[in-house]
Formats: structure tokens, C-alpha cells, sequence
């Protein structure tokens, strides 16, 4: 795993939008996080990086926010209403696990088993892989720590 400090919320998109400039069809992003941790802001660089220029919002109360706009659709889940698979599942959230595009799954921890045997390095330097799994933590008022799958490992 590789470890990332992030000190503002511009560092936490910025890291995003290296992901997104380097991410290929096909990438899973599972991302888990307390409450505020920046996961919505990792998402808004990952767009940028995708090169959308739509507003990025949460999509808590949607489930799902697609932008097209990019090199590449971007599909943006937000499982934090959703408490069982089950619920996910009669939701048809399912699709989105196949992406032509790149999938971004926030609060990914309620899917359970979200990337399976399928997860694959990531990081800036390697985000064609089929699920990343990404976790952000609080460390301070603006301070993350954001941990993930190394390309290296």
C-alpha cells in the first residue's frame, strides 16, 4: 500500500487529477472514508483529469451522477444511503461494475466485496487496473491520509 499525505483539499484533487489523466476504460475506484474525509474532492480531480469540466457534486441523494463530457464518461456512486448489498443491488447499481468509462464508488465498503480477486495496482503511475481500492483518512483539520494500492508492490 502506498501512502499519500495530502494538506489541503487542493492536494487531495490534484492527486485525483493525476488518476484521471492516466486512468484507462475499465477502472473500478472504490473510495472509503469518514464523512468529510475529501472523497467527493479526490473525485472533482479525477474528473479534471478526465478532462470534464461539469461541476462535480455528490450524488448521496441521486445514487449516480454520470459526466460525459471527457475523454472518458465518468460514473459516480455514492453508497452512504444504501446499507446492504441487497439495497445496491435492487438499486441497479450493478451495471456500473462493468464501466465503458471509469467508475468512482464512494462509502465502496457497503458493497462488501466490491473488486473481488480483480484488484489491480493503482496510483498515479498506474490506473488502467480493473478496481483500486482507496482509503481516506482525517488527520487533522485539512490534513488526509490517503492510502492505496501501490504500482510498485
Amino acid at each position: 500500500m502506498a501512502t499519500y499525505i495530502s494538506h489541503s483539499p487542493a492536494e487531495t484533487a490534484a492527486l485525483g487529477e493525476a488518476w484521471g489523466r492516466d486512468a484507462a476504460s475499465g477502472l473500478i475506484i472504490g473510495l472509503c472514508g469518514d464523512l468529510g474525509a475529501g472523497k467527493t474532492q479526490f473525485v472533482k480531480g479525477l474528473a479534471r483529469g478526465l478532462g470534464i469540466t461539469e461541476m462535480v457534486r455528490s450524488p448521496t441523494y441521486a445514487l449516480v451522477n454520470i459526466y460525459a463530457g471527457g475523454r472518458l464518461p465518468l460514473f459516480h456512486l455514492d453508497l452512504y444511503r444504501l446499507e446492504t448489498r441487497e439495497q445496491i443491488i435492487a438499486a441497479g447499481l450493478e451495471e456500473y461494475l462493468t464501466p465503458a468509462g471509469v467508475t468512482v464508488v464512494e462509502w465502496a465498503e457497503r458493497w462488501g466485496d466490491l473488486g473481488g480477486s480483480q484488484s489491480a495496482v493503482c496510483g498515479p503511475e498506474g490506473v488502467g487496473g480493473r478496481f483500486c481500492h482507496v482509503r481516506i483518512e482525517v488527520l487533522g483539520e485539512s490534513e488526509r491520509r490517503i492510502s492505496y494500492e501501490d504500482s510498485g508492490a
